[in-house]
């Protein structure tokens, strides 16, 4: 087994050599033996082609080890999380490299309560005994039972809402191919008042549209002329797995996951007085500014869902969002959401009365670049020179290299899953990010 696929937040690698249907049952098994919890474990998988046979592989490898299966099947997974809080089970595993090309999969893991297995909270313990292999068979087969929760998460996620009191809005989803091509139906079905120009709902992993990442501006060209030349009032566009959600407004600009965060944060302290807020370490300035300007209290985290969820937990906290476009809600576990989050959104959006460009405005107070990649081959010396070439600015490591002035600021940290260094920059003014980026982009590529 390559362990390398273990990565900090979840499993990650190549369909048919580095992730086979052996692997995946092997991690089944491992995560039978690991769980804290007695009791089902829950399954779910994505629409890549070879999604479901990993699947079976792994609910083999849970049942051999006696633990009872409730297999949810073809869905997002924000639903295996909701699936483990909801059926109060003893953990999940959901099949999905989420936005990763069609050759690739992988597989996401949480505990009881939806609470996360990341490389620090259990993961490395599984992938240990995942290759070591030295699985005991429990005396008796667990049971497989199949269960359709599709109905019951979409009413769960409407219940962070009131669709009564929204205006009508003529809207358009982007599902990408992905998951949300079977899921946003049940949700049409039951607001009538969102009138839905669907893009993309076919299932389809080999992703012959676009690539279902909408962080990426290429992904969302297709929904931005949508609106644009049909007039919409918005439009929605989901990543493959369906747990990330980016908005694009009548003027057919995206709005990004840190003004996203800070429209969202605001709503929830005026919910929740004084209440904590959590946000990434690649989060604009905005984020923090709009938290502590609304009475709450703002505590910034590391990148990732395992950490942010934990750190949620640890600090009460009501809400989190990460520049990426993940969204978490303590009301869900504490996990993240697209369609959580974009429901929440057009809350906020009916409540406010204005159009969607005119709520983001208000937050759209600096500059900044798309998140912006890098091949190195040492990830770890270019940081370091990095941080010796910027010694003049105040620093921390809390997540790669984050260097702050006065008017700006930037972050370098290497990617988990792929030898990659991403960069995010931030600045008061257009010229002086111009400026910011070249100087670290500079030092990156010497």
């Amino acid at each position: 087994m390559n362990t390398e696929i273990f990565k900090a937040y979840d499993i990650r690698g190549r369909v048919g050599t580095e992730l086979t249907t052996e692997v995946a049952w092997k991690v089944g098994a491992a995560l039978a033996d690991w769980l804290p919890e007695q009791g089902a474990v829950g399954v779910g998988y994505d629409m890549r082609p070879d999604s479901k046979n990993l699947a079976e592989a792994l609910i083999e490898g849970l049942r051999l080890q006696g633990r009872k299966v409730i297999n949810i099947g073809n869905v997002s997974t924000d639903m295996i999380y909701f699936a483990v809080g909801f059926l109060k089970l003893a953990g999940g595993a959901m099949v999905t490299a989420s936005h990763n090309p069609g050759d690739y999969n992988g597989i996401k893991l949480c505990r009881e309560e939806a609470k996360p297995i990341g490389i620090e909270t259990g993961l490395a313990n599984i992938r240990d005994e995942a290759a070591a292999g030295n699985f005991v068979p429990a005396a008796t087969k667990g049971e497989l039972e199949e269960r359709d929760l599709r109905e019951d998460w979409v009413n769960h996620v409407l219940g962070f809402v009131d669709v009564q009191h929204w205006p009508d809005y003529n809207i358009a989803i982007d599902a990408g191919n992905g998951m949300l091509g079977v899921i946003a139906p049940v949700l049409e079905a039951k607001v009538p008042k969102l009138h839905v120009a669907r893009m993309y709902y076919e299932l389809d992993g080999t992703f012959p549209n676009h690539i279902a990442n909408p962080l990426d501006p290429k992904n969302l060209i297709d929904l931005q002329k949508k609106v644009l030349d049909a007039g919409l009032d918005f439009g929605i566009a989901f990543d493959g797995d369906g747990d990330r959600a980016v908005l694009v407004d009548e003027n057919g600009e995206a709005v990004s996951g840190t003004v996203m965060t800070a429209i969202l944060a605001k709503y929830f302290l005026q919910k929740n007085p004084g209440a904590t807020i959590l946000f990434n370490a690649i989060c604009g300035r905005i984020v923090p500014e709009t938290i502590e300007a609304n009475g709450g209290q703002a505590f910034r985290t590391k990148v990732g869902h395992s950490f942010i969820k934990a750190e949620m937990r640890r600090h009460e906290a009501v809400f989190a969002g990460e520049h990426s476009s993940h969204f978490y809600f303590k009301d869900n576990w504490c996990a993240d959401s697209g369609l959580l989050a974009a429901m929440v959104a057009v809350q906020v959006l009916a409540d406010s009365g204005k159009k969607l460009s005119e709520l983001a405005g208000e937050f759209k107070k600096y500059f900044s670049i798309d998140e912006t990649n890098f091949e190195v081959q040492d990830k770890d010396a270019v940081i370091a020179k990095v941080k010796d070439t910027f010694s003049d600015g105040e620093q921390d490591e809390l997540d790669g290299l984050t260097v702050r002035y006065e008017t700006c600021w930037f972050n370098v940290r290497g990617s988990n899953t792929e030898p990659l260094l991403r960069l995010n920059a931030e600045a008061s003014t257009k010229e002086e990010l111009d400026q910011l980026v070249a100087r670290v982009t500079g030092v990156i590529q010497a």
